[in-house]
C-alpha cells in the first residue's frame, strides 16, 4: 500500500509541476517524425521476460508472431522464435542462473477476441538462437514459466489445456 501512495503523491505533484511549467516552443520538436521500433510481426505483446543483470536486454512474446530480443532497451529487436511450429507466445523466462536459458511457452493463455493454441513448451541453451520442444503439446496454452533461481534445468510449467472442451491435459 506503500507504494501506491508513493505513486499517488508522485503523480499529483507531476501535474502540478507541469502546470506551472512554461510552455514548450513547437520549433523545439517540428523536425520529430514518429517511426516504429519493432518488432514489425508479432500482433499485441503477451509477455515480457528480462535478463538478470543486463537491464537493457529482454525478451517479448506475441500473441501471433514469436519471440523477439532487444540488447539496447527496445531500439533494435532481433526475432529468436519467428520460425518456430507455434506463432502464438503466452510465456517466457529467462533462468535466473543462466541467461543463455530461455523457455517459451507456446499458446495465447489469455484469449481476447481470437485465440491461438500453441505446440507446448520449448528451450533454448543458446539465447534463442536454436529451439527445442520440451512437451506439453497437448495442453494447448501455456500462461507461465518459472525456473528455479540455482538451477536451469528445474523449471514449472502452468498450462490451460483445451478452452473449449475437456482435456486431460
Amino acid at each position: 500500500m506503500r507504494g501506491v501512495k508513493a505513486f499517488v503523491i508522485a503523480s499529483v505533484a507531476l501535474l502540478a509541476t507541469s502546470a506551472v511549467a512554461a510552455e514548450v516552443s513547437p520549433s523545439l520538436y517540428a523536425g520529430m517524425q514518429w517511426r516504429q521500433l519493432g518488432p514489425f510481426r508479432a500482433g499485441w505483446a503477451t509477455v515480457v521476460a528480462g535478463v538478470p543483470d543486463q537491464p537493457n536486454s529482454f525478451y517479448v512474446g506475441g500473441a501471433g508472431g514469436g519471440v523477439w530480443r532487444t540488447d539496447n532497451a527496445g531500439r533494435a529487436w532481433q526475432p529468436v522464435f519467428e520460425h518456430g511450429p507455434a506463432a502464438a507466445i503466452g510465456a517466457l523466462a529467462v533462468a535466473p542462473s543462466n541467461p543463455k536459458v530461455i523457455y517459451a511457452g507456446t499458446g495465447q493463455a489469455t484469449p481476447r477476441y481470437d485465440v491461438g493454441a500453441g505446440l507446448g513448451v520449448f528451450r533454448s541453451t543458446d539465447g534463442g538462437a536454436h529451439w527445442q520442444s520440451l512437451g506439453l503439446k497437448d495442453t494447448r496454452y501455456i500462461g507461465g514459466i518459472w525456473v528455479d533461481p540455482r538451477n536451469a534445468n528445474v523449471v514449472l510449467v502452468a498450462a490451460v489445456g483445451h478452452f473449449f472442451g475437456s482435456s486431460p491435459d
